[in-house]
């Protein structure tokens, strides 16, 4: 029977259960994935404060 285990999300390998990655090169990959998302995410989030700003601005001042 296979141990309880799970799969690096970066290359795939096996590891533990307590283990996020595999080794420190995919725990380097892994950490810029995570910033690059939340770094998308807040431009994401300022475009739509902007783009909402720019709907209340032409519609109450028009």
């Amino acid at each position: 029977m296979i141990e309880t285990h799970k799969h690096c999300p970066i290359c795939g390998v096996p590891i533990p259960l307590k283990e996020k990655v595999c080794s420190p090169d995919c725990e380097k990959v892994y950490n810029q994935r995570i910033a690059q998302s939340k770094k998308s995410r807040m431009i994401l989030f300022a475009l739509i404060i902007i783009f909402v700003l720019v709907w209340i601005f032409v519609t109450f001042l028009n």
